[in-house]
């Protein structure tokens, strides 16, 4: 009961890439704990064993935290969404940063001189 995935082959991207980057946090946090258990007096057995038991305890819970029902309907309802996406085509990606760049250096000139002119006309004011 505790090894049977839900809803096999549905959602399976999803599940597995978010599977393997929370194992990826958890791993790097039981890296972290052996160093910080490494840097103290205690038997090299402990040093060792607690952080692979902590591991094997956070994978036991991603995976099942990954078949519960809420949460693997979630991910495969999202997956599906994603496969109904309409992706821009690579020229209109082009044209639209394209268009981004001209307007950003657009706004940027038009500031500039706006400011410009306000710091002449106060200087002339004030000065």
């Amino acid at each position: 009961m505790l090894t049977k995935i839900y809803k096999p082959g549905q959602g399976k991207y999803t599940r597995l890439c978010s599977g393997f980057t929370v194992a990826v946090i958890a791993a790097m946090g039981c890296w972290r704990l052996y160093e910080k258990l490494g840097a103290t007096d205690l038997n090299l057995w402990i040093v060792s064993l607690v952080p692979v038991v902590a591991f094997a305890v956070f994978a036991g819970l991603i995976y099942w935290l990954l078949n519960k029902a809420l949460l693997a309907d979630f991910m495969i309802a999202a997956e599906g969404e994603l496969k109904k996406v309409n992706w821009s085509s690579r020229r209109e990606e082009v044209v639209s940063t394209i268009v981004v760049i001209v307007v950003l250096v657009g706004m940027a000139v038009l500031l500039g001189t706006t400011d410009m002119v306000f710091r002449l006309v106060f200087q002339q004011l004030l000065g």
